[in-house]
């Protein structure tokens, strides 16, 4: 049975679902409900909840913003609890909520509620409920791209830990285990053959790493990752998406058939380049070879790495020669060769330096379509003073 994830700042109402679904609810309540990011992993899963019930009380705004933000990203079916539901109606129909009750129903009213709304035991579609595709590429090897990666999802789980899963979709040459000093008992090939629409059929197939991220490792036998279709990666990708918040792909340099299959359910594209020609005109045709294919891109930023005056060419010589707007600027650091060799991202370690604040910043950014959404939805000025 699919669990019911409760907002509620009532001891009463929570007394009441917790008996109506027979203990089956997981409850955010008091100094909880001013955290956003508690809230936003808790509604994206995993486990995603089959239902949302949200207490006004005196705030029926702020549960209205949760509300709204539940069904616009993941389609939620949402409870809304208040002491008049003739007063909200219109705010809460508009807010996509679908049914209301009252806070002093009884524990048979509450019953029926959650068993008219609640989803079904089995997961949704992917077309229902899915979570964001994050895929990094690069034209050419040699540009960071690994390293660029391995600190955004380890970035995305600080703010989401256990909702974001990392794939290392360099078929042959992955290093995404080294990035992260991880051991893993299984590779992409174990995972992707158990994929096939069923998240929990791969999540055995996944390495959890200290900060929360889980991992689907690249291969060491070459063999093995020959095994690796674009339709595998297809339906691996298709799976974690019911699980997880972000997916996080790291891809071979180039356009292989794998990283196309990726790109196809990709919302969001990073770009990497190193500040060389070859790299930057590499870069140039990447992007022009993925206008031709019109992919419905959430966003792109695109990344240049081992920035350097020294090196002989400007940010604004790559902005003019792959005629877009760079977006984050990397310097080279003595630090990066550090955390590599260790296998500690920057974000992990938290080094104060100008690399890891530009990655920061990325992370930043790409979460900002999500939780800076949340928190100024849910919370107004009080969410922006504490993410200060």
């Amino acid at each position: 049975m699919s669990t019911v994830l409760l907002i509620a700042r009532t001891p009463h109402v929570i007394e009441q679902v917790t008996s109506a679904t027979s203990g089956q609810v997981q409850v955010i309540a008091g100094e909880q409900m001013q955290n956003a990011a508690l809230i936003a992993s808790a509604i994206a899963g995993p486990p995603l909840p089959g239902l949302l019930m949200v207490e006004s009380g005196s705030d029926e705004q702020e549960a209205l913003s949760i509300a709204g933000w539940a069904v616009e990203r993941f389609g939620a079916p949402v409870v809304l609890v208040t002491p008049d539901p003739h007063r909200a109606g219109l705010a809460a129909m508009r807010a996509g909520v679908r049914d209301m009750i009252t806070p002093d129903s009884t524990v048979d009213e509450y019953r029926d509620v959650i068993a008219r709304n609640r989803w079904a035991a089995q997961s949704p579609s992917i077309d229902e409920r899915r979570g964001r595709v994050i895929t990094v590429a690069s034209p050419k090897g040699g540009v960071g791209k690994t390293t660029v990666t391995t600190n955004l999802a380890v970035g995305l789980s600080q703010l989401a830990p256990e909702s974001v899963v990392l794939v290392d979709l360099d078929i042959h040459f992955g290093d995404v285990a080294s990035a992260l000093n991880l051991l893993p008992e299984y590779a992409l090939p174990d995972a992707a053959r158990a994929a096939g629409g069923d998240p929990l059929a791969v999540k055995p197939y996944l390495t959890r790493h200290e900060t929360g991220l889980w991992v689907v490792a690249g291969s060491d036998s070459p063999a093995a990752a020959d095994e690796v279709t674009a339709t595998g990666v297809t339906d691996l990708l298709r799976s974690l998406v019911q699980s997880f918040s972000y997916v996080v792909v790291d891809t071979a340099p180039g356009l292989s058939e794998h990283t196309l299959a990726a790109l196809d359910l990709t919302d969001i594209l990073v770009l990497v380049t190193g500040l060389d020609v070859p790299g930057v005109r590499g870069l140039r045709k990447e992007i022009d070879t993925l206008a031709q294919l019109s992919l419905p891109l959430e966003a792109r930023h695109i990344v240049l790495n081992f920035a350097d005056a020294a090196r002989g060419l400007t940010t604004a010589d790559v902005e003019s020669t792959i005629q877009a707007p760079v977006d984050h600027v990397l310097p080279s650091s003595k630090m990066v060769p550090i955390s590599v060799n260790q296998g500690i991202p920057l974000l992990q370690s938290r080094t104060k330096d100008p690399v890891t604040r530009q990655l920061q910043q990325l992370v930043e950014r790409i979460s900002g379509q999500q939780e800076n959404k949340i928190r100024r939805g849910f919370f107004g000025t009080r969410g922006r003073k504490e993410s200060a």
